[in-house]
């Protein structure tokens, strides 16, 4: 809000050093609020890595795929208690490597070869997935879909919004300025955030972000595009809008679901997610430990530097807990 009518009175010409002292001193009690609450936060100035065109820097590609489980409309529902997004990042030559590998199992299993997994109807064994009732073509089925996602390379990063704690907690009390009013925006905010903090924080390579979104429709894909704008030019709480311009490649793009594509395992994430966020992070879906393994961790996993966010949390920090411990017990990313 404060950055708002800053850039109102800059456009105005009027003198904005008032309101940046008042900034000042918001940010500075909101940091003392929130050490006291959840111990250390790291500083929006953490990533280092500076340059003047990050898309001359020949960097090596981080391609990241989203998908979702879940209605994004802000109301909850019995069926719709959780919007989630699953989201996976490897390299090109892994994508390549997927999609091969991906187009032989296909040709193995159906008739025509021409399909995209999807969920949940593969775990239903419904639709083509019920191969006429036979179990064990199902069980078969099964297990190369999940030696696919395992011998995979790729790095998972998730958000689930909890809708109907979010709106009571958040959007109706009005507790916190800088969230966005919409679950899907917020989802948004929360997986990139830690998407950049990999990008900025990875050994190895440096590496710039191209961001993929499957395609929801005209006006979805249209605004999708202007929240992922938004944080590349205002940043967030926890990030600042140039981290996130060094790390990320400017415009995303959305693809439709059509054939062996990566997006189909950000599908089978999300599916997982949602599941697990519905059941107060108690059950283990089917994929849950393949996922848990290659979600991003770094350090102690705290304060953005773990891959998946569940919020709120309030309510279930213990469960929270137990996955970052989990995950933690496997080592580095």
């Amino acid at each position: 809000m404060l950055r708002s009518t800053q850039v109102l009175l800059e456009s105005a010409d009027f003198d904005t050093a008032t309101i940046e002292d008042i900034a000042s001193q918001v940010a500075r009690e909101e940091q003392a609020q929130l050490q006291r609450a959840q111990g250390r936060i790291e500083s929006r100035q953490r990533f280092k890595h500076k340059s003047p065109h990050p898309l001359l820097d020949q960097r090596t590609e981080s391609l990241l795929f989203i998908d979702e489980s879940g209605h994004p409309a802000p109301q909850s529902t019995s069926r719709q208690p959780v919007l989630a997004l699953g989201a996976i990042s490897m390299t090109p030559t892994e994508m390549d490597r997927y999609t091969e590998r991906a187009d032989a199992l296909k040709r193995r299993f159906f008739d025509p070869p021409n399909i995209t997994f999807h969920e949940p109807a593969m775990r239903r064994h419904a639709q083509v997935y019920s191969f006429g009732g036979d179990r064990e073509r199902q069980r078969a089925f099964g297990q190369a879909v999940a030696d696919l996602v395992a011998s995979t390379e790729f790095v998972a990063f998730g958000a689930a919004i909890r809708k109907d704690a979010f709106a009571r907690e958040f959007t109706e009390a009005g507790l916190d300025p800088y969230l966005p009013a919409s679950p899907y925006a917020v989802a948004i905010t929360m997986l990139l955030e830690r998407y950049v903090d990999y990008l900025l924080t990875a050994e190895g390579p440096r590496q710039i972000g191209k961001v993929t979104f499957e395609s929801q429709g005209a006006r979805e894909d249209a605004e999708h595009q202007v929240q992922f704008a938004r944080l590349l030019l205002d940043g967030t709480q926890w990030v600042p809008e140039s981290a996130f311009q060094q790390a990320i490649h400017p415009g995303a793009s959305f693809v439709p679901k059509s054939g062996s594509h990566p997006t189909e395992l950000a599908d089978m994430f999300a599916r997982d997610l949602y599941e697990w966020a519905r059941s107060r992070c108690r059950e283990r879906p089917l994929r849950w430990s393949t996922f848990t393994r290659k979600t991003y961790c770094r350090g102690d996993g705290s304060s953005g530097k773990f891959g998946v966010k569940v919020f709120p949390d309030a309510d279930i920090r213990e469960a929270i807990e137990r996955h970052r411990e989990e995950r933690l017990a496997l080592g580095p990313s």
